[in-house]
């Protein structure tokens, strides 16, 4: 029976967050096309502070002060796969001598970003799964509850999500398929978090910092090179206030989690 409810919350935390998120591609494309730069502006905003006051402090937490290196050792490794793995993409679309291989066209890092965040948010998404299972494990009161508190959580982080694929050149539906199926790994950490629970919470901590650090990298190496584009006193502090306001959703998130 708690297999059971562990495998309905997790499916329907996700779906229910992707179906939030995705309410923004009822509007009509021109409508999206000009909230799409302020979107962006908000996942910057929400992805970095999902990563530094949400996913690292938890990670350091539950270390303990003794490993806190190790957690910055994984962060590190993680910044650097995802270096590499942006270079593969970028890579995968030159193919002569006199493309832009050593000065990739923009859709190409947008695209990179793209694949980036979805690996980042599914690692995310399968560790709030493991941690589902853990509050059922507990008591099935708590787990509804942390069902409940980390659907509202990833709202609008899949808000951000849903942004970075448009952005990368995705199609409405496509993105719309991608980010659902991102959402949906929370059922394989689900189940991974029910059968291995012990051996999973050991290397939990190490892993959400490599989910953290896609998120670092995401936001830093790729969204906010492109809000630079837009130098005009207005639209810097429209993207400013957009970036306080993702973090304020995600710091308030925290907050109501406890």
């Amino acid at each position: 029976m708690t297999l059971l409810w562990i495998l309905l919350a997790t499916f329907l935390g996700g779906v229910l967050s992707a179906a939030l998120a995705s309410l923004f591609l009822l509007l009509p494309e021109a409508r999206r096309a000009r909230l799409l730069p302020h979107l962006i502006s908000f996942a910057t905003g929400a992805m970095l502070a999902a990563a530094l006051v949400g996913l690292l402090p938890e990670a350091i937490e539950s270390v303990g002060p003794g490993r806190i290196q190790a957690v910055g050792a994984a962060v590190l490794g993680g910044i650097a796969l995802f270096f590499v793995l942006e270079k593969l993409v970028l890579w995968r679309h030159c193919h002569t001598e006199s493309c832009e291989t050593h000065s990739p066209h923009e859709a190409h890092r947008d695209r990179a970003a793209g694949w980036i965040v979805l690996f980042g948010d599914g690692v995310h998404n399968a560790f709030d799964g493991v941690l589902i299972a853990a509050a059922f494990l507990t008591e099935p009161r708590l787990g509804l509850l942390t069902t409940i508190a980390i659907t509202a959580h990833e709202v609008p982080q899949e808000l951000g999500d849903l942004a970075v694929l448009l952005h990368a050149r995705m199609s409405p539906a496509r993105a719309l398929w991608f980010n659902a199926a991102s959402s949906l790994t929370s059922i394989l950490g689900g189940l991974l978090g029910y059968f291995a629970l012990r051996r999973t919470l050991d290397i939990l901590p190490y892993a959400i910092a490599v989910a953290a650090a896609s998120l670092i990298y995401v936001a830093v190496a790729d969204l906010i090179p492109g809000l630079h584009r837009r130098v005009e006193p207005g639209a810097s502090l429209a993207q400013v206030l957009l970036i306080a306001c993702g973090v304020g959703v995600i710091i308030g998130a925290q907050l109501w989690l406890g």
